[in-house]
């Protein structure tokens, strides 16, 4: 960094905690000599650009006992360090990218030290240190093939690893699918909801026998709608850009932990195939409970965790802002809330102001200040209930942030761990952000005591649960 170019200099000058930055850029390059600092246009989903500071190299992983260098490009957003840097891979001529757990099809990286970003605990360091471990547990590269068809000796993965789906093709990706496991009531609502949001090029109704709310498919097929197709076949799903789990099993088992047993039994045997069929797409999980049926599709599925996630409170975040800005006329501050924790007594709320445009909300907690304002709306959603209707446009408001990359905030059911202090593996809802690439959760932020004791209550209570299961 003693010898950085001018150009860096000059872009670095404009980040927001450019002195923070510069430090974290001075580790790396004391540990990484080889991992070199540059500018670049960086190109958002939203075809808008910006000026950014890159760090471009190499990392050495080893494979069937030979030795490796994968290339790989970190994106440093303005607010770095406090919000992650955009990962990608960038394979050489000869490579192939093998699209898989930790990385897409256009070479993003998504690893759980991305997801629970939380500087200054995290850092650029560690994050390459694990992106290292898990490429080589799970290598994102190989060699292209030779004319003659045969593999060359120098691989990184198996070329079978890239044959996602078995004879045939992948499926066009580009198509806006989806796909509505469960034909109960949650079912229809969330087809018709979706269909109303006028997102989606094709939408699958699978109705799966395992399922205890089925038997409300036959209407649709009487009353065949536009792009609607249901099956009783997961095959059906295929190449979906988002799957929309609604099935509950059915049980007599007297105990609650048996009851979510038979769940997770019918998830084992859906899931897992779901995520082979599509393995770009984003799970929404919105079976019960919520929060104990996301954490176990994300185990079943191998997915990354930005890309499985539940619908959680969102539907109690929107009633929320519009109870506060509407009904209490607090529309003039420009704030929002969201629900966050568990689905249940023990949600609290959380306050933001709106990010500028390509720049993400910052959290801050509800003081003694706005707490009756808080308590008095949280009484007005006392008794409202969440029906089937309400939770299908919850799902439809979802999807539509993700197949048009709205970048959108939701509450929503994610990894919670590392985020406020939270240091179990349970799954909580909290502020995400939603786009094409799934999930990108909020950094944390400090609550009160008595909001703070619930968040670790319910994820006390969850991750003893999770124990007695049977995933």
């Amino acid at each position: 960094m003693d010898t950085v170019s001018e150009s860096v200099k000059r872009v670095l000058s404009k980040y927001k905690f450019r002195d923070l930055a510069t430090e974290e850029l001075q580790k790396v390059s004391r540990v990484h000599p080889d991992m070199k600092t540059v500018t670049g246009t960086y190109t958002f989903t939203d075809t808008s650009q910006k000026e950014l500071i890159k760090l471009v190299g190499n990392i050495p992983v080893k494979y069937k006992g030979r030795s490796y260098n994968l290339p790989i490009q970190l994106w440093l957003l303005d607010s770095f360090p406090f919000t992650p840097p955009i990962c990608l891979l960038r394979p050489t001529a000869s490579m192939v990218i093998r699209e898989g757990k930790h990385v897409d099809a256009r070479g993003r990286i998504y690893l759980p030290a991305l997801h629970n970003w939380d500087y200054p605990k995290s850092s650029v360091i560690a994050l390459l240190e694990e992106m290292t471990a898990k490429f080589e547990e799970d290598p994102p590269l190989g060699m292209k093939t030779t004319e003659d068809g045969k593999d060359p000796n120098e691989l990184l993965s198996f070329v079978s690893h890239i044959n996602l789906k078995e004879g045939g093709k992948q499926p066009d990706q580009s198509v806006n699918k989806v796909s509505i496991i469960g034909g109960g009531d949650l079912g229809i609502a969330a087809v018709l909801s979706i269909l109303a949001k006028g997102c989606v090029d094709k939408l699958v109704l699978i109705d799966i026998p395992e399922s205890s709310t089925k038997g409300g498919t036959m209407d649709l097929e009487i009353f065949s709608l536009p792009n609607v197709e249901v099956s009783q076949d997961l095959a059906a799903s295929a190449g979906s850009r988002v799957v929309v789990l609604t099935a509950n099993a059915w049980s007599e088992e007297q105990s609650y932990v048996s009851v979510v047993q038979t769940n997770v039994d019918m998830y084992r045997r859906v899931v897992p195939t779901v995520a082979r069929l599509s393995p770009a797409t984003v799970l929404v999980v919105a079976s019960q409970p919520v929060e104990i049926m996301t954490h176990v599709a994300w185990r079943q599925s191998r997915l990354p965790p930005t890309h499985v996630i539940g619908v959680g409170c969102n539907l109690d975040s929107e009633r929320l802002s519009h109870i506060l800005n509407i009904a209490l006329v607090t529309n003039s501050s420009g704030k929002q809330a969201w629900v966050i924790g568990e689905l249940s007594d023990n949600k609290v709320a959380v306050w933001g102001n709106p990010g500028p445009d390509g720049e993400q909300p910052v959290l801050y907690p509800v003081s003694s200040a706005t707490k009756p304002l808080m308590d008095r709306a949280f009484e007005i959603l006392k008794g409202k209930g969440q029906r089937s209707w309400s939770l299908g446009l919850s799902i439809a408001d979802i999807t539509s942030s993700i197949l048009t990359d709205k970048r959108k905030t939701h509450s929503i059911t994610t990894l919670a761990q590392g985020w406020g202090g939270v240091g179990s593996e349970v799954f909580l809802s909290l502020p995400c952000v939603l786009g094409a690439n799934g999930s990108t959760r909020l950094a944390g932020v400090a609550l009160s005591p008595e909001y703070d004791a619930k968040l670790r209550e319910s994820a006390t209570s969850l991750s003893n649960f999770f124990t007695q299961l049977r995933i």
